[in-house]
């Protein structure tokens, strides 16, 4: 059911697997062939995107509220009723509540691993090891190098910052780990520099030293003449940099790109559907990216400050500690760590989300989840305004990309604490089933060598998809 520590990159082929390779080479079997015959699978999903809601926001105000449970446990929100029969969510969610039927609830989220740092790592990865040594890339960047976008567009693209897991080098982009810096995702947004701000505008694709397109182009040409008139012979990665040259060219000399990041080329009205918030204007930028052919958009679920909270780096809001509050604020109130202050703001820019794909005819294509590292204690903490770190049991959302909607896998206890039905859906697992819905084999190798590592060693949640 938890997770348990091991070594670097758990895929590692080790010492047995080598001599079982070697058995089935004296079979006429050799590695190649066996590096091929890999697990296929027929997801339906062309893109996902994978919201983070870091700090692990309670089941019980979200999910899966306990309106029988005792004061202590079920807290000061009410339950409501669905479009799914007998299926409730928090009161602070009726937008979501009223679309159940767009998407699916895997409450039985559980694993042993507490820390914010090492449980993030662990979901954004999909491996078991969250350790400060591990380097295992995260989905985003394994789905860049198996599933790449098949226009000129980034194939990873992570909006807005994220503190908790990524706050090293290694765990925000693939640069150091074993992929390489080019299935790194595309960073776009910052604090305070995000879309929600009028003056904001994504600079990236912007000519260096204010070169025009045309001057570019003749530097471009250029440097290629020079190229071809060396004697050095070309080699296969002298070819593969030359293509990334050119992609990256075609990206800043060609409109596409631009625009999918330009919200302005959306109607007030729209915008205002999503909110002016940055949770809600990161969803709709994310829609426009998997529109335009991106595979997958990270989006760190932030609503934004709340009233009275003046540091935009903490961008964890659903980490509703005890010793957050003092006097009457507590985890319910409209300030930092609030509750009344963030899920509206996440039940708007979800519901539009979905409505948007949904009439759109994405959905079907799109995977979207939300998610956090793990969920709250039953109890309350010390004066009983927060909670603690609980990964024992809580719940995911899944839509579209071949999920059944209307459903719910698995259930906790009467106090929300435990798995009281359907399989414990770890890390590994959850990210297993992304790589199902992508059409990603999870014993698919990679590695400097190519094939000391694999993709996912989990067990995808099969039954939730139609």
């Amino acid at each position: 059911m938890g997770q348990t520590s091991v070594n670097i990159l758990p895929g590692r082929l080790n010492r047995r697997g080598l001599i079982q390779v070697g058995g089935l080479a004296a079979c006429g079997i050799g590695l190649p062939e066996l590096l091929r015959a890999a697990e296929r699978t027929d997801g339906t999903a062309k893109s996902c995107i994978f919201i983070v809601l870091s700090g692990g926001p309670g089941q019980h105000e979200t999910f899966d509220p306990k309106p029988d449970a005792p004061a202590e446990i079920r807290g000061q929100y009410t339950a409501v009723s669905t479009q799914t029969p007998g299926v409730y969510l928090s009161s602070m969610l009726p937008g979501l509540a009223a679309r159940t039927n767009k998407f699916c609830l895997v409450r039985s989220m559980s694993h042993l691993n507490p820390v914010h740092v090492t449980a993030a790592h662990t979901m954004l990865s999909g491996q078991p090891d969250g350790s400060s040594e591990n380097e295992s890339p995260f989905i985003g960047s394994l789905v860049s190098r198996f599933r790449p976008s098949d226009v000129n567009m980034p194939s990873h693209v992570w909006l807005h910052n994220m503190k908790t897991g990524t706050n090293k080098v290694p765990r925000y982009s693939s640069g150091l780990n074993v992929l390489g810096q080019q299935y790194a995702p595309l960073r776009i947004g910052h604090e305070l520099n995000n879309p929600a701000n009028p003056d904001f505008r994504v600079t990236d694709f912007d000519p260096l030293d204010g070169l025009t397109g045309a001057e570019l182009k003749n530097r471009i040409d250029l440097l290629h003449r020079i190229e071809q008139s060396t004697s050095v012979p070309e080699t296969s990665e002298a070819s593969r940099y030359n293509e990334f040259r050119q992609k990256a060219f075609d990206l800043i000399s060609r409109s596409e790109a631009r625009d999918a990041f330009n919200l302005k080329k959306e109607s007030e009205q729209d915008r205002d559907r999503y909110g002016r918030h940055p949770l809600g204007q990161y969803l709709m930028m994310a829609r426009r990216l998997v529109e335009t052919g991106v595979r997958l958009v990270t989006v760190t679920g932030w609503p934004g400050l709340a009233p009275g909270e003046t540091d935009p780096t903490v961008t964890q809001v659903w980490d509703t500690h005890d010793a957050y509050y003092s006097g009457t604020d507590n985890m319910f109130g409209n300030g930092p760590y609030g509750m009344k202050w963030a899920l509206p703001r996440l039940d708007q820019a979800v519901s539009a989300l979905l409505d948007d794909l949904q009439q759109r005819g994405l959905l079907e294509e799109t995977l979207v989840v939300a998610v956090g590292e793990f969920g709250r204690t039953p109890r309350f903490e010390g004066e009983g305004r927060g909670r603690g770190h609980w990964p024992h049991c809580y719940t995911s959302l899944l839509a579209g990309g071949g999920i059944k909607a209307g459903a719910v896998y698995g259930a906790s206890d009467d106090l929300g604490g435990y798995v009281a039905s359907g399989r414990p859906i770890s890390h590994s697992d959850f990210a297993a089933t992304v790589f199902h819905a992508l059409g990603i084999p999870r014993d698919t190798r990679f590695g400097s060598d190519g094939f000391s590592f694999r993709v996912n060693d989990g067990t995808p949640l099969t039954e939730i998809f139609v």
